[in-house]
């Protein structure tokens, strides 16, 4: 049952009880049971509302920062994960395979900002070898849901033969 409230909160995390409890065909007080247990486990960590920040007059700069760094004796990555995570322009951390080890994704009101973070506070840790800062434009989809209108229509001029 927990793997079918999870499927159902996770596309919309809005849903009452009352709701989710006829969807699953489960008593109301066994699933509000149930979630609030996966809450106590950290199964479910939090409940996420989804902004288009491109359709409000609000200033956002999402950056992902690729960071290569020299693992802690004894302690691997996670001492550094440790560390970036506490910054409250991080949004999140995430290591990797490949290239780089870690891949963070902050926010800042503008693309001067970022870079003085990464400059500032992320490049001049011991344990980081280099960084590569990519900047998001455009957002397409997000957490599975399109963020452009799809029906647009096609405004190039129609060249017929």
């Amino acid at each position: 049952m927990r793997d079918k409230i999870l499927a159902v909160i996770e596309k919309n995390s809005r849903i009452n009880l009352h709701e989710l409890a006829i969807l699953l065909g489960e008593d109301e007080t066994v699933i509000a049971n149930t979630i609030a247990d996966m809450e106590k486990e950290h199964i479910i960590c939090g409940y996420h509302t989804l902004i288009n920040w491109d359709n409000t007059s609000e200033e956002k700069v999402t950056a992902l920062i690729e960071v290569r760094v020299t693992p802690q004796r004894g302690k691997g990555f996670d001492n550094f994960a440790e560390r970036i995570m506490k910054y409250p322009e991080v949004n999140a951390v995430y290591l990797m395979s490949g290239a780089y080890d870690f891949t963070v994704m902050l926010e800042g009101k503008t693309m001067r900002g970022v870079s003085q973070f990464v400059t500032e506070k992320l490049s001049v840790l011991d344990q980081v070898m280099s960084t590569a800062t990519y900047f998001i434009l455009k957002k397409y989809k997000d957490h599975g849901i399109v963020l452009v209108d799809e029906e647009k229509e096609d405004e190039r001029m129609k060249i017929t033969p």
